[in-house]
């Protein structure tokens, strides 16, 4: 095992003669590690690691400068979309937010100010699929800098350097960790001098993780294709339950054949994804706090890609930060579900949200198991 090298700072034979470490906030031998594990996973040539995936992402857009343009997609992450906006916004920085749904529209909404092009795919909450390496190629040809959120898809489905990316992000707390205990971010690379940009501001800025939290992720790598998997085969049983169920309106999930770029979805993942969104036929906030509220087995929290299941409500929780108005345009209604699929049994998993949407109040046999166990 990696060892935690839990130190702050490291003895030096002489002013400046020291084994490759100075200090704990530029290099840490854990944290070491992890980077080339990293960088190998993605196909990268160098990796940089943050205290969290927002940090991470606040690294990239300080390579940009006031007056820049950032071209993100329409439909991401509220924390990404509140940064990007509220804080950079603040300083100069330019933020569009356009349909990447065809690479035809992001080439007619490059800008002369455009600097960075920010996909997310399979996007959250509506699991939208953009086409990395047309877009990519697009950038490319207009010299902008592309960043792929490879977040939900994690880098066991996907790999958007050999896409053409020029960095992919992780927030590693979800698939990566895998296991709900930390907060972590990362950036990968294939260029090693950017890089060595990206390494800069992390020393200069100091939002770097602790050896343990580095120590956590590397555990988590270790089953990294078993949990994603299991989740994947199990997403899919919910998703095509919840496609037949009476109450359910729409199941956002790129598996299916009629999701609009199920076909681009297939020829860049391996395989769908964890994630599954839906959409309730009473399109009430009040149905689905009765649904959120009655689960056993999933769990009502933020985050996502843990061994355990969860349900959120994007609308007040992951992207309360994104006005409603443009939360409707992407579809984002206040009765959306999202669902982090876990490792448990899916049938277990199915008769829980059977109940919910039954709006029982009667526990599901699994959950009573579940509560016995606790008890």
């Amino acid at each position: 095992m990696t060892p935690i090298y839990q130190t702050s700072t490291y003895a030096q034979s002489a002013p400046g003669v020291h084994q490759g470490y100075e200090y704990a906030r530029t290099q840490n031998p854990t944290r070491t590690v992890l980077e080339r594990n990293l960088t190998a996973l993605e196909n990268g040539v160098d990796a940089i690691c943050f205290s969290s995936g927002l940090a991470a992402q606040d690294a990239v857009l300080k390579l940009l400068g006031s007056g820049d343009e950032v071209l993100a997609v329409n439909d991401l992450y509220g924390g990404s979309y509140r940064q990007m906006v509220r804080v950079y916004g603040a300083w100069g920085l330019k933020s569009r937010f356009v349909d990447m749904y065809t690479a035809a529209n992001v080439a007619r909404e490059i800008g002369p100010d455009t600097k960075l092009i920010w996909i997310e795919t399979p996007t959250n909450p509506m699991l939208n699929v953009v086409d990395i390496k047309a877009v990519c190629d697009i950038a490319r040809q207009h010299g902008i800098l592309t960043c792929v959120d490879n977040t939900f898809a994690s880098p066991y489905l996907q790999n958007p350097l050999d896409l053409g990316a020029d960095i992919v992000l992780h927030s590693a707390t979800k698939y990566l960790g895998g296991h709900s205990d930390v907060v972590h971010g990362c950036l990968i690379v294939k260029d090693a001098e950017l890089g060595q940009r990206l390494h800069f501001l992390q020393n200069a800025v100091g939002a770097v993780p602790g050896p343990q939290d580095c120590f956590l992720i590397l555990r988590g790598i270790k089953t990294l294709h078993l949990r994603v998997e299991r989740s994947c085969q199990n997403a899919e049983k919910i998703a095509r339950y919840l496609a037949a169920h009476p109450k359910v309106a729409k199941v956002f999930w790129p598996g299916f054949e009629d999701h609009p770029n199920h076909a681009i979805a297939k020829k860049q993942m391996r395989m769908f994804g964890g994630m599954v969104s839906f959409d309730l036929v009473d399109n009430t906030l009040e149905a689905a706090t009765q649904v959120l509220s009655a689960t056993n087995l999933f769990t009502l929290a933020e985050s996502l890609g843990g061994v355990e299941s969860l349900i959120g409500h994007p609308a007040s929780m992951t992207h309360a930060s994104i006005p409603r108005e443009a939360r409707l345009k992407v579809g984002l209604t206040d009765s959306l579900i999202r669902l982090s699929v876990g490792v448990e049994d899916a049938d277990d998993l199915i008769e829980d949200l059977e109940m919910a949407l039954a709006g029982s109040a009667l526990k599901s046999k699994a959950g009573m198991e579940m509560e016995l166990e606790r008890v």
